[in-house]
């Protein structure tokens, strides 16, 4: 984001002595996107960021996926996958099961009441849906705190660590990319600011408040990255703690989205998937789907018509409300529909009729569209729903 903060004591210009009252000289790091050629941030550490006095393997949960073949649209019933008496032991980090993923990015779920081990991913940037409960997220850069119908967004090699608070547990549905994500370019300025057009603005993004400083010897960071063409996990130590950053500058920083925050974009007829986009990294995109009054002309058919997705797969959450173009499927909260290229989906049978004259949908739903076909992870294999893709028809396969 083009959208410059400050948090705690920075020099007045970069790059030269910054010291502290017992006129130590603090370590200046620069955390910056695209080899110096895009955002970064200027923090300022009261020890060497680059100390570290070991490293071992950290074996990631299964990362392996499974090509939807035969291709087939599929129901994924996400909350079947966390049982109540797994909660207290499970956290945001290790505890998150592979539900689909390509080369460009991977989808998981987790139900955590556990605070997470400190980590970063190098892997790219991760987007992170709360869909109940809360937590506070701790980071290098201080700490934030998120709630149901937050986006958090963290940078690619971000260190922090998810502490759920509550009586209930953290529900998070978890976007990680191998690249960065962004608004979409057409809702900003040539110099990066969010435009009139945008269904959202800076305003609506929330990042840390003051600078987040621990203490700790010898403290573990897990690190996701790639090795041998792999994803792998690597277990750094640290000598001090690298909560450590007593002030930091700059565009690149973790911040919260909340989707109620997001403005739905409506016309006289139903509006294509761009319309509901908020977000944007290589070869994919996320959009919601948000409570919002509906098509307006006099003959509009407020459910989507029928589509196919020749370039992409089109993977809806469903979050909240009731998703009336899905109804009659078995599709509920905490559902995932896969919708790959190469079939043609759309409403359940009736659903197309019984949509006209609505004036107001309440569903709540984030949608991820790639363009490169997804694999199944272990988590999609472990919770679907068989008799899906007949749905449309009203019978499967004949023996």
């Amino acid at each position: 984001m083009a959208y410059y903060r400050q948090l705690g004591v920075v020099p007045p210009k970069r790059h030269t002595q910054h010291r502290g009252p017992d006129g130590s000289l603090y370590f200046e790091e620069l955390m910056g996107e695209e080899g110096f050629s895009s955002d970064s941030s200027l923090l300022y550490h009261r020890n060497i960021p680059s100390a570290i006095v070991d490293a071992t393997v950290w074996e990631l949960r299964d990362q392996s996926t499974a090509p939807n073949h035969p291709l087939k649209p599929r129901h994924l019933t996400l909350h079947n996958l966390f049982d109540e008496a797994s909660w207290a032991s499970t956290d945001a980090v290790t505890g998150r099961r592979l539900i689909l993923g390509n080369a460009d990015v991977r989808i998981s779920y987790v139900v955590s009441a556990a605070a997470s081990p400190l980590y970063r991913n190098s892997l790219g940037d991760e987007m992170v849906y709360v869909e109940s409960g809360e937590a506070t997220v701790e980071t290098v850069f201080g700490a934030l705190h998120a709630r149901e119908g937050d986006y958090v967004l963290l940078p690619m090699s971000t260190t922090h660590r998810w502490l759920p608070q509550g009586p209930q547990p953290l529900r998070a549905y978890v976007i990680e990319a191998n690249s960065h994500i962004v608004p979409p370019k057409r809702y900003l300025s040539r110099f990066g600011q969010l435009l009139e057009n945008a269904p959202f603005c800076e305003r609506d993004l929330h990042g840390p408040a003051e600078p987040l400083l621990a203490e700790g010897a010898d403290v573990e960071v897990l690190v996701k990255h790639r090795a041998g063409g792999a994803i792998v996990g690597t277990r750094m130590v640290y000598p001090k703690h690298p909560f450590d950053v007593v002030g930091w500058d700059g565009c690149l920083y973790p911040y919260t989205f909340n989707v109620a925050d997001y403005e739905p974009i409506t016309g006289r007829v139903h509006q294509p998937p761009p319309a509901h986009q908020s977000f944007e990294g290589n070869n994919f995109v996320i959009c919601n789907f948000v409570p919002r009054k509906v098509d307006y002309h006099p003959l509009s058919i407020p459910v989507p018509y029928y589509h196919s997705n020749v370039d992409s797969d089109e993977i809806m959450f469903y979050c909240g409300g009731d998703y009336e173009a899905r109804k009659g499927s078995g599709i509920g909260q905490g559902s995932v529909s896969v919708h790959p290229g190469g079939h043609a989906h759309g409403p359940q049978p009736g659903a197309y009729e019984q949509s006209i004259g609505a004036e107001y949908f309440d569903e709540l739903a984030v949608m991820v569209d790639t363009f490169r076909p997804l694999e199944l992870g272990e988590g999609a294999l472990a919770c679907e729903d068989d008799g899906y893709a007949w749905t449309w028809a009203g019978r499967g396969p004949t023996s």
